[in-house]
């Protein structure tokens, strides 16, 4: 063997050396096991994922004991139910936050300084005391009207029976009386809603102009 040509067979072995480990590496890399902790603590392996750990944090290994990736258990029932009640407060959060930026919007277009807003209370709440005392004063006339026919009525003694329509004329007074009270309070709940909202409406104004102060 001449001395040149040992430079050549040396070149030629790690050559071959090379291909194989290249042939190799993915088998080496396909060699991988599975494990996982039990409930009592307990590592649990396999060549596939164990029975054991089927519902728990699965991590697969490579050859050499190597993590190379976790395998996160499907979401149980609750924990989905969970992620989508969150999902969809998320949602109503985030339309809540348009509706206020819009009713915000709204009211520092529509009134120029807060002293305004207590000029719009004033105008509201004028014209819903005329609709009371309308109601009020309805009421007092079928009041007086009610009064009368009862003393009609209280005339017919010693069992003799008053007229039909007197009878009918206070039933149907009574029933107008009813109505009237209720639309009297519905009314003067208004009143209270209006005080309300322009209370709401003040003191959120006075907020909006301390922020952009």
């Amino acid at each position: 063997m001449s001395p040149r040509s040992i430079p050549y067979q040396h070149s030629a072995a790690a050559a071959l050396c090379a291909a194989l480990a290249l042939a190799l590496a993915p088998l080496a890399a396909g060699a991988q096991s599975y494990r996982c902790v039990d409930q009592d603590g307990r590592k649990i392996y396999g060549e596939v994922i164990p029975a054991a750990c089927l519902g728990r944090v699965v991590e697969q290994l490579s050859r050499q004991g190597v993590v190379v990736r976790r395998i996160e258990p499907p979401p149980t029932p609750k924990q989905l139910a969970d992620t989508a009640a969150e999902e969809q407060k998320r949602r109503d959060d985030a339309e809540a936050a348009k509706i206020q930026a819009r009713r915000d919007n709204a009211l520092l277009a529509t009134y120029p300084t807060i002293e305004s807003i207590e000029e719009a209370r004033s105008r509201a709440l004028r014209q819903a005391n005329v609709a009371v005392n309308d109601i009020e004063s309805g009421i007092e006339e079928l009041r007086r009207r009610e009064a009368e026919l009862n003393e009609q009525l209280a005339a017919y003694t010693g069992g003799r029976k008053p007229p039909a329509k007197s009878v009918g004329d206070l039933h149907q007074v009574e029933l107008e009386i009813a109505a009237q009270t209720a639309l009297l309070a519905a009314k003067q709940k208004d009143i209270e809603a209006i005080n309300a909202r322009y209370d709401e409406d003040t003191k959120r104004y006075a907020d909006l102009n301390a922020r952009r102060r």
